[in-house]
């Protein structure tokens, strides 16, 4: 049986443990053989009048995961211009690595706003799917019908749930899981806002990612010290 790989992307703008700890947590409930943490070069969804240059976010993301069994970085969207859209990531991460099965880790919110992703319904044929717990909102395993229920209808209209795995299914034969993880409430913009007002973020991430921020003086205020 093919190993499975979980991809789980974002701009980490900076990584974090809420990040960090949700990967861990799929990887194990999941049986995933790894997880990689995919930064974005511009995300097509957020500003990126914020968003810290790609070379320090891969540079945090190294440091972070460094010496953790299961975990990686891929810097796959680092390697193209433009918009990092998923669905031209999931197919060049499969061209390039064609025997294992993959799945997209992403958060229950995020979810909830799948429909406007690019070629979403391309995404559902291409991968497995991974929802997972984001404060403040919690998800339970795949047979809560409840939670199915609160997703959009695009989304919701593409799976029907297979009582004989006991999880949702595309015709493609991917599968739609939802993992509950520990929530850290932990969020990339109260780590920058912390860091802007000149306060320690210190246990908010991993310290050797911290470091390297503040040897770069990433997110601080003009008056605000290291």
């Amino acid at each position: 049986m093919a190993e499975r790989i979980g991809i789980y992307g974002g701009s980490f703008n900076p990584i974090h443990f809420g990040h960090l700890r949700c990967a861990e947590e799929v990887r194990e409930s999941c049986g995933l053989a790894s997880v990689k943490l995919v930064p974005a070069r511009t995300p097509p969804h957020k500003d990126a009048a914020g968003i810290a240059p790609a070379e320090h976010r891969v540079a945090m993301l190294e440091r972070a995961v460094e010496g953790t069994p299961g975990l990686e970085v891929d810097p796959l969207e680092l390697e193209r211009e433009g918009p990092s859209w998923t669905i031209d990531t999931l197919r060049e991460m499969k061209r390039r690595t064609p025997d294992p099965t993959f799945a997209l880790i992403v958060g229950l919110d995020t979810f909830r706003e799948f429909h406007t992703w690019k070629d979403y319904e391309k995404i559902f044929q291409e991968v497995d799917l991974i929802v997972t717990s984001r404060p403040p909102d919690m998800v339970a395993e795949a047979e809560n019908l409840v939670t199915f229920g609160r997703l959009p209808i695009a989304v919701t209209r593409s799976f029907c749930y297979d009582e004989s795995v006991r999880c949702y299914t595309h015709h493609s034969g991917h599968r739609l899981e939802f993992q509950p993880v520990t929530c850290l409430d932990i969020s990339a913009s109260a780590v920058r806002e912390a860091l802007a007002q000149g306060r320690s973020a210190r246990y908010l991430l991993p310290q050797p990612s911290l470091a390297y921020l503040d040897k770069h003086g990433l997110y601080r205020g003009k008056n605000n010290s290291k």
